[in-house]
């Protein structure tokens, strides 16, 4: 059955238990499912008549919600309409977490006679909440010498939300030096890996900065970016280099012993112990 586009199960099932004192109890049970995030009072479901009760023997028979393991009021009862309202903010994932399947649980109680009806709750994810990065700025440090094709893995972005809604893709901005992978792992998480797509040259680039963007699948489509900051190390890739290819000198035959005779000088490009 559809109420206002909502999806609702109906489970019938009574069970009369007459007592001594004329007590009844009557256990029904109902099932509605709808999305995270309604507006208070938005309506769930109609559910006096998913159950068959009379609508103006709510009031005195003290109809209420009451949630199981649950102290927060998250729907209610309007006795006026029978209608199944949201009473509070309701969050999937602070119910649930990454659970597949997000099921609250509660019940429908009256009185004159006692009467319970069980009321599940699949509450659906909507796409709430944007991919995130466990660090805003990722730093690697690769050394100029490392060939084409080597690979550095990037940790994966994470999404509260879940299916569809979670992180689907990556995407790496364009570059000189990189370009990127995606991989799924057993448990069926995205990720990402960069893959050195040019031979890195420290003397031409010292350090780059590459920019990730994490997207999901939902609508709209939510995203979250990382920077990737490099340092390239240095490689002995370079050989001293003399000022001049001929040096060339006038010296008298009666020079004295520790004479100057003629200065040369040499650089290398690389660094540290590299370019001594």
């Amino acid at each position: 059955m559809e109420y206002n586009g909502l999806q609702v199960n109906i489970f019938c099932g009574s069970l009369f238990l007459l007592l001594g004192l004329g007590l009844q109890i009557c256990y029904g049970d109902v099932s509605y499912s709808f999305p995270e995030e309604m507006k208070r009072g938005s309506v769930i479901g109609n559910i006096a008549k998913d159950l068959g009760l009379q609508v103006n023997r709510l009031p005195p028979r003290k109809a209420r919600i009451v949630l199981e393991g649950n102290r927060k009021r998250y729907c209610e009862i309007n006795v006026g309409t029978g209608e199944l309202v949201v009473a509070d903010r309701i969050d999937r994932e602070e119910l649930c977490g990454a659970k597949i399947s997000c099921i609250l649980k509660c019940e429908l109680v009256l009185e004159d006679p006692l009467e319970s009806h069980r009321i599940s709750l699949q509450i659906q994810d909507i796409n709430d909440n944007p991919p995130v990065f466990p660090k805003d700025a990722v730093k690697l440090e690769i050394r100029e010498s490392a060939p084409k094709g080597s690979r550095y893995r990037i940790n994966a972005a994470r999404d509260a939300d879940i299916g569809q809604n979670a992180v689907q893709n990556y995407i790496l901005h364009k570059n000189n030096y990189f370009a990127l992978n995606v991989l799924t792992n057993s448990v069926g998480t995205k990720y990402s890996e960069i893959m050195l797509d040019r031979e890195l040259d420290r003397e031409e680039q010292q350090e780059l900065t590459l920019l990730l963007t994490a997207v999901d699948g939902g609508s709209p489509q939510r995203s979250g970016t990382a920077v990737i900051q490099i340092t390239v190390l240095d490689a002995n890739d370079n050989a001293p280099v003399f000022s001049q290819a001929v040096y060339e000198a006038t010296l008298p035959e009666n020079s004295l012993i520790d004479t100057v005779v003629v200065t040369v000088s040499a650089t290398d490009a690389d660094e540290g112990i590299n370019g001594k």
